[in-house]
């Protein structure tokens, strides 16, 4: 599913998803993620090993995220395919860095921080998108 081209661009500004998944007694979980959309119209995010979310799409790959300017806000629903291939993972984490650092400052997250960590790519291909304040 792609974009139409005024979401594509508020997607593309630096904003941050509010991720929903399910936590284990059916409560929603909610996590401030960095994201990119890719060419092909998925969204990617990243996290590390062990923490919730990731125990939580691990059992139910269901999730939607929200990313908001006020009243103009993109919703995103579907299921999460998931990698834990540390190559992909760990350019992943990179490329989100960069995104929202820059890429001097990705190169030292890597060095301090990422590149310690298991990391967790989680690629959310839409079934629905609801988009309000795009002159609908």
């Amino acid at each position: 599913m792609k974009f139409d081209k005024a979401v594509k661009k508020f997607l593309d500004e630096d904003r941050f998803a509010t991720l929903a998944t399910i936590n284990e007694d059916g409560t929603p979980q909610q996590t401030v993620m960095w994201y990119l959309v890719q060419d092909d119209g998925s969204i990617m995010m990243n996290t590390a090993h062990g923490r919730r979310k990731d125990r939580n799409l691990h059992r139910d790959g269901r999730i939607s995220i929200c990313v908001e300017d006020g009243y103009r806000y993109v919703t995103v629903s579907g299921t999460a395919e998931l990698s834990e291939d540390q190559a992909i993972a760990q350019a992943d984490i990179r490329a989100l860095a960069a995104r929202y650092h820059g890429e001097e400052k990705a190169d030292e997250m890597m060095r301090t921080q990422f590149g310690t960590q298991t990391r967790l790519s989680i690629t959310l291909r839409p079934d629905t998108v609801d988009a309000n304040g795009f002159g609908d």
